[in-house]
């Protein structure tokens, strides 16, 4: 395998993915640094819905602090205190108990609203859905990388950007993809056997591992401990995961790693 040119800061130190520094036209393929650890505190006043709003808050971590800007997506019905948070100049979705982490500091609801937007291509929006995909991303030298992943799903709220993941990279990535597929930048894969049994047959019931407590055994031999929090309807085999000590969301084939 290719390795990428230089580095990208996870907070997974056990993630046998392949570290890069990728950038898009537009907008970083990157995450926000961290190293983290459990960290929780209650509010007792009534919370508002939030989901859709622009929020602002102070991440707090250590002796250092930023503000981070971003939009409420989704709030999960397993875990109700958390929620999936697509953050402004980042590309991973991250997942956040925004009420109860003590990291999270003055939270604020914006006034801002989201421009209305609408898909240009319908047709084309649907038939890319839970297809394998060749994604192309500019280096910091300058030519660009082809990275394989899966579009997952429309996202919500910001309905012009998808849910994606990559081969070497299974966490949870926001973009827009018709524009990208306009601009040659993504080519949609051939079905393949594999794929079409991995379908779910007519009338076939599949049991949902959404709400279930996940381990997974680092290669440093440690454990990670999380909960399964979303199916991917177009592929009911995989599934969202949030690990306890992380604020990325990991997407994995349950059924071919069981």
């Amino acid at each position: 395998m290719k390795s990428a040119p230089g580095h990208r800061d996870s907070a997974d130190t056990g993630h046998a993915g392949v570290s890069a520094n990728m950038m898009k036209k537009k907008n970083p393929h990157k995450k926000h640094k961290s190293s983290l650890g459990p960290a929780t505190k209650v509010l007792s006043q009534p919370r508002r819905d939030i989901v859709g709003c622009r929020i602002q808050h102070i991440w707090k971590e250590g002796a250092g602090h930023v503000v981070w800007k971003g939009t409420v997506l989704d709030q999960v019905p397993v875990n109700p205190s958390l929620y999936l948070i697509k953050y402004d100049g980042f590309d991973c979705v991250y997942g956040l108990e925004l009420h109860k982490d003590e990291r999270v500091q003055g939270l604020e609801v914006l006034p801002d609203r989201l421009a209305k937007s609408r898909l240009t291509d319908v047709n084309l929006a649907d038939a890319m859905i839970g297809k394998a995909v060749e994604h192309m991303f500019e280096t910091e030298e300058g030519p660009k990388e082809e990275w394989r992943g899966m579009v997952l799903a429309r996202a919500p709220i910001m309905t012009t950007w998808f849910y994606i993941t990559y081969e070497k990279d299974p966490v949870l990535y926001m973009y827009q993809l018709l524009d990208d597929y306009k601009e040659g930048d993504l080519r949609i894969m051939p079905d393949s056997n594999d794929s079409v049994s991995a379908e779910r047959e007519p009338g076939e019931v599949v049991d949902s591992l959404v709400g279930k407590q996940v381990e997974y055994a680092k290669e440093d031999g440690g454990k990670r401990t999380g909960m399964v929090i979303h199916q991917v309807e177009a592929k009911p085999s995989v599934y969202f995961i949030k690990f306890d000590d992380d604020f990325l969301i990991y997407v994995y084939d349950l059924v071919k790693t069981s």
